[in-house]
């Protein structure tokens, strides 16, 4: 399963968000650290979910990248997070 479609499915099994855009960064990363050939090494997410009512900050990004596994975590070289209700 290609990575971004991972992440799509993790966080909506996790979150129930009711907005979740992921986005492969990765060619604007060309030949930058960490771009691999054929992309999936950069990401943007946009999550919105009531999930996170109360949560600080912190506390979204780590519950983001618990849902995610440090197995998916562990192929991504970066990560960019919008995280809110």
């Amino acid at each position: 399963m290609a990575v971004t479609e991972e992440i799509r499915r993790r966080l909506d099994a996790a979150f129930d968000p009711h907005r979740l855009e992921v986005v492969d960064d990765s060619e604007a990363h060309r030949g930058h650290s960490g771009y691999r050939e054929g992309g999936e090494s950069h990401f943007n997410v946009l999550i919105r979910s009531s999930a996170f009512d109360g949560l600080s900050r912190v506390a979204r990004h780590r519950a983001v990248h618990k849902a995610l596994g440090d197995d998916l975590v562990g192929r991504i070289h970066a990560l960019a997070l919008d995280i809110g209700t």
